[in-house]
């Protein structure tokens, strides 16, 4: 009998823990017509069992109306749109904001802190995310390769955490931070498995290329869909199998999942609501 693995998880721009780990997402209810880039994990969940135990963590940033121009959120009434006032289960959340030059990311320091605090109160074995939780993992996973690189994530001189044994970055892309670029250079060598949208045009494949060029111990997946996480059956079977095992010799779940996650609705491509939240992560 295995052992469970537990894995910290960590949702995209304008998400929250809470919306991430549902089976149905809160833009589709709210507004079908939209891209569903408010992503579910609950099929992959349910998929896992228990052998793999997720553990979703909130961004510290909580998202006001300007933040979320762009955003299936954005689009709708002021009423209607998510806060913590209205219901904090729904409150937009992200890991950071960044500058107009992307070169920048506003509140990295304490999502850092955060994580390091979850980190030191119980063990995790691998990290998942999607999209800005993505790109927040591979950091996660080279930062505790190399603590001292930013020595505010030390505790008494120590990492809270030794190094993962594996990342799963979908969607992401590579951070461009002052205190993140050290971490990549050369590269980053935590086990990762990067799953890229072919038709993915907030985060283009060829930005997700670029986080691939510094995983050390990659091993790249691609589907035909957009901005998602796959979940047709063979792909949940090959994301919980991996999270199982990350060095088993796993036959690629192929090319086959293009359907967007829970309605089938989709913005056309090149939708100004992509597009503007492509400029956001």
């Amino acid at each position: 009998m295995s052992i469970p693995r537990t894995v910290l998880v960590l949702h995209g721009y304008s998400q929250n823990a809470n919306i991430f780990s549902k089976r149905v997402s809160f833009s589709w209810l709210c507004y079908p017509t939209l891209e569903a880039s408010f992503i579910k994990l609950g099929a992959l969940r349910k998929e896992c069992g228990k052998d793999v135990e997720m553990v979703f963590l909130d961004g510290p940033h909580i998202l006001q109306p300007v933040d979320l121009v762009g955003t299936p959120s954005a689009a709708l009434p002021t009423a209607e749109a998510p806060s913590v006032d209205a219901d904090p289960a729904l409150t937009p959340r992200a890991w950071w904001k960044v500058n107009r030059e992307r070169t920048k990311a506003f509140g990295l320091e304490e999502s850092l802190m955060l994580v390091r605090e979850t980190l030191r109160s119980r063990k995790f074995d691998g990290v998942l995310g999607f999209s800005q939780g993505a790109a927040f993992a591979a950091v996660i996973a080279a930062l505790l390769e190399r603590p001292y690189l930013y020595p505010p994530f030390l505790i008494d001189g120590q990492a809270p955490h030794p190094p993962l044994q594996f990342c799963l970055a979908i969607s992401g892309f590579k951070l461009v931070d002052p205190i993140v670029t050290p971490l990549f250079v050369p590269s980053y060598s935590t086990p990762t498995l990067h799953v890229i949208g072919r038709t993915d045009i907030v985060v283009v494949e060829e930005r997700s290329r670029l986080l691939v060029d510094v995983s050390l111990n990659k091993r790249v997946e691609e589907h035909e869909g957009g901005h998602f996480v796959p979940s047709k059956a063979g792909w949940r079977k090959f994301l919980r199998d991996y999270m199982k095992d990350p060095h088993a010799e796993l036959p690629s779940p192929g090319l086959g999942d293009s359907s967007t996650p829970g309605s089938g609705a989709t913005t056309p491509a090149g939708s100004n609501n992509e597009a503007a939240l492509m400029m956001k992560l």
